[in-house]
């Protein structure tokens, strides 16, 4: 999933054999790295035509993916196209999540509240 410019040679070697082992793989890679390209580029007005292309040509995982998109593809749509995100909200509940777990029957709610207020 990494940008084409990034893997070196020994990379795209074993990748070219794998693709001419399996078709199925080939195909993959291709709607891939569309999916890649208009998450990376914010291209979130060609996610319909996309996911078009996922159900004809890619191989049955991925078609389940696209249908699984088209269920929500207002949200997915926005996801894709503006500018906001949720990722510093899910970065605190992770961290509390870890909190927690690490806590898990050793000690009071009242010292994981004091540890996660003074982590702030």
């Amino acid at each position: 999933m990494r940008p084409r410019e990034t893997p070196t040679d020994s990379p795209n070697d074993r990748l070219l054999q794998v693709r001419r082992a399996c078709p199925d793989i080939t195909r993959a890679c291709a709607v891939a790295r569309g999916f890649a390209d208009l998450v990376r580029h914010q291209r979130g007005y060609l996610l319909l035509e996309w996911i078009r292309q996922a159900e004809q040509d890619a191989p049955r995982p991925m078609k389940g993916f696209a249908g699984f998109l088209r269920q929500d593809l207002e949200a997915v749509t926005a996801g894709l196209t503006l500018p906001w995100s949720s990722a510093v909200v899910e970065g605190h509940v992770n961290r509390v999540k870890t909190f927690k777990r690490a806590m898990y029957g050793r000690a009071s709610f009242g010292l994981l509240r004091a540890r996660i207020l003074t982590q702030l």
